[in-house]
């Protein structure tokens, strides 16, 4: 039973299953058990020792979810898409720590708890005006289909924020489609020593941002559904 095709179907898998097929960075794997702990999966992946990477969930429409290494993964949960491992030595062993500006408390409690590394960096704006703020943020898994499973992302920060929306994404590296199909809309920003590919996509009338209700969170949560349309537009 392929987990990832249930999970994008919103099906579960049907108890008579004896046989599951995993999604692992962009590989496949069968495995005759109904769950696993994140070092089994790890080191189904080739990934050795465990101990020197992170696994994080995907489910559609979410977040991925870190897992630890002792944390039991039940294949009969609903809506388990994929999983994707990391380097430890590019998250926690070079954790990111420029802290240059404070951010709402709600901001800064869904990216501490993302098991992402995130930075807050100023950077000084031509002829002294007022700097420009980003939230950089490190260790991004992206959909399958493209030529990375991993980038670094970054938003700009206004400064009425979060009155005022957060619009369009910047990437690093630059992602492109395994299949050599053109992304549009697409241009570049150099930005921290970097060439980082602006993903030029805005809110519409009928999805304005929403003060009070739009956040860090939510916007993060909509440029995943950019990646993502990127493999259902016709």
């Amino acid at each position: 039973f392929d987990l990832e095709e249930a999970a994008k179907h919103g099906r579960p898998i049907p108890p008579r299953a004896r046989r599951v097929r995993i999604h692992i960075d962009r590989e496949f794997f069968v495995v005759e058990v109904d769950h696993m702990r994140g070092r089994e999966i790890l080191a189904l992946a080739g990934k050795n020792p465990p101990e020197n990477f992170t696994l994080h969930q995907a489910k559609p429409k979410s977040m991925p979810v870190k897992i630890g290494l002792d944390e039991v993964v039940s294949f009969r949960d609903p809506g388990i898409e994929r999983f994707l491992t990391l380097p430890r030595d590019q998250t926690e062993g070079l954790a990111p720590t420029r802290r240059q500006f404070s951010l709402p408390a709600e901001d800064e409690c869904f990216l501490d708890g993302s098991g992402m590394p995130w930075e807050a960096v100023l950077e000084a704006a031509p002829g002294g005006g007022t700097p420009v703020k980003r939230v950089v943020i490190h260790g991004v898994p992206v959909h399958a289909g493209y030529n990375h499973s991993l980038v670094s992302l970054y938003f700009k920060i206004e400064g009425l924020y979060p009155d005022t929306q957060i619009d369009m994404a910047y990437v690093f590296p630059a992602l492109a489609r395994a299949d050599g199909q053109t992304i549009n809309n697409l241009a570049v920003e150099e930005f921290d020593g970097k060439t980082w590919q602006r993903w030029s996509r805005h809110r519409t009338d009928a999805n304005p941002w929403r003060p009070g209700l739009d956040s860090i969170e939510t916007h993060f949560t909509f440029v995943g559904e950019w990646f993502r349309h990127e493999f259902t537009k016709r």
